[in-house]
C-alpha cells in the first residue's frame, strides 16, 4: 500500500493496484446493450462493482469478484431493482463450478483469495469455514470410551503429543496440542507471516516450519518452537541454523504435488528472498523432486546422521508424500534413525 495520508488525526489509506489481473468471481454480472450509462448502479452499489471512468460518462466493465450476488436481492441498493431499463443481470458464474474439490471447495478458495487481497473476510455468501464436509482443519474428534467415567474434570484430558518415542538419549520434545504448522518457506509467504505462524506456536507450545527458504534472522526469538527444513534444493541451509533449533527436518516430498519438486515464481524472488537462498534476484527457482545424493535406505541413514552430529540435541523428522507403500517409507525411515515421520497428504 502507498504511505496513509495524514489530515487532521484522521488516516487515509491509498489502495495499490491488485495483484492479480483476472480474480475468479463466483457470480458474473452483466450489462446488456440496452444500458444507457446513466450511471445509477455505481450511484447505489456499496461494493464497487460498477464504476462510471472518471470525468466521462462511460461505464467500466462490471466488477464481478466484488459482487455478493443474490444475497443483495434483499438490499435496497440493489442494482438490478435500480436499472432503469433492466440492463443488468446477475448469475453464477460457470467457471465457479470448476474451481476445488468437496472438502477444498469454491467458496474456499475465493475466500483465501480474498483475505490475501483485502485482509478481512469476504462480504456476501462465500462459505469460508469448513466447505462442505461438516468439519474443517481447525475442529478435533476427540474418541472417547465406550463407558467412560461419570466424572471427568478438565485437567484429566491431554492433547499432549511426545514426539520422541525411541528413547535414544536425546532430548524428549512435548507439544500440547497434536499439530504444528507445516512448511511454508520464506518467499513463499512474507517474513510478516512467518513471525505470526511462529508466535502462535510459541503460544500453543507446538512448531512452525521454516519451510525451503531459509531461516529468517528475526525468528530466531523463537528458535525453540520452529523447525528448519532441508529440502532437496538446499535453499538456506546453513549449519548454524541446523544448530539452534530443536527439530530439523528433511522434505523428501510434499502431498501438494509429489514427483514434481518446489517452485518459486521469480517475481517472488525479491532481493531479501535471494540473499537468503543464495540465488539471483529475480530467477525463478526450482527444487528437484529427489534428493540427488539419496537413493537407498543406507543413503537416507547418512541424512539422518548427519544431522544428528551437527546438533545432538535436535529431532530428526521426515517429510513424505503418501503413496501406496508409504508404511514402508515409514518403517525404513524409523530404522534410519528418524524421530518424527511426517505423511504429507
Amino acid at each position: 500500500m502507498n504511505k496513509a495520508a495524514n489530515t487532521n488525526s484522521d488516516s487515509r489509506v491509498n489502495r495499490a493496484p491488485s495483484r492479480f489481473r483476472n480474480p475468479v468471481p463466483k457470480y458474473t454480472v452483466r450489462r446488456s446493450s440496452a444500458c444507457i450509462k446513466c450511471g445509477k448502479c455505481a450511484e447505489v452499489c456499496p461494493y464497487g462493482v460498477h464504476e462510471r471512468l472518471l470525468g466521462s460518462k462511460e461505464m467500466r466493465r462490471p466488477k464481478s469478484h466484488l459482487c455478493i450476488g443474490t444475497m443483495c436481492e434483499k438490499n435496497d441498493f440493489y442494482c438490478v431493482r435500480h436499472c432503469p431499463v433492466d440492463a443488468i443481470s446477475i448469475k453464477i458464474n460457470p467457471g465457479f463450478a470448476s474451481l476445488g474439490d468437496f472438502r477444498w471447495t469454491g467458496d474456499l478458495i475465493l475466500n483465501t483469495w480474498h483475505q490475501a487481497e483485502y485482509g478481512k473476510l469476504p462480504p456476501g455468501d462465500l462459505e469460508y469455514r469448513i466447505g462442505n464436509s461438516g468439519g474443517g482443519f481447525d475442529k478435533l474428534r476427540f474418541k472417547f470410551p465406550k463407558d467412560p467415567p461419570q466424572e471427568t474434570g478438565l485437567n484429566e484430558i491431554s492433547t499432549a503429543i511426545d514426539l520422541n518415542v525411541s528413547r535414544d538419549n536425546r532430548p524428549e520434545v512435548t507439544i500440547d496440542i497434536p499439530m504444528y504448522g507445516g512448511g511454508m518457506s520464506f518467499g513463499s509467504i512474507s517474513e510478516a507471516t512467518m513471525l505470526g505462524r511462529a508466535r502462535c506456536m510459541k503460544k500453543m507450545n507446538s512448531f512452525t516450519c521454516t519451510g525451503e527458504g531459509g531461516y529468517p534472522e528475526r525468528l530466531k526469538r523463537y528458535d525453540d518452537n520452529v523447525i528448519t527444513q532441508i529440502a532437496t534444493g538446499l535453499f538456506g541451509v546453513r549449519e548454524e541454523t541446523i544448530q539452534r533449533v530443536r527439530i530439523v527436518e528433511f522434505k523428501y516430498a510434499q502431498g501438494a504435488k509429489p514427483g514434481l519438486g518446489g517452485h518459486l515464481l521469480g517475481d517472488k524472488n525479491t532481493p531479501d528472498v535471494a540473499m537468503m537462498r543464495e540465488a539471483v534476484v529475480g530467477a525463478a527457482l526450482f527444487s528437484p523432486f529427489p534428493f540427488h545424493s539419496v537413493y537407498s535406505v543406507e543413503d537416507h541413514k547418512k541424512h539422518v546422521d548427519w544431522i544428528k552430529q551437527m546438533n545432538p540435541k535436535a529431532l530428526v523428522s521426515v517429510k513424505v508424500s503418501t503413496p501406496t507403500d508409504v508404511d514402508m517409507v515409514a518403517v525404513g525411515s524409523y530404522y534410519a534413525g528418524a524421530h518424527i515421520i511426517h505423511l504429507d497428504g
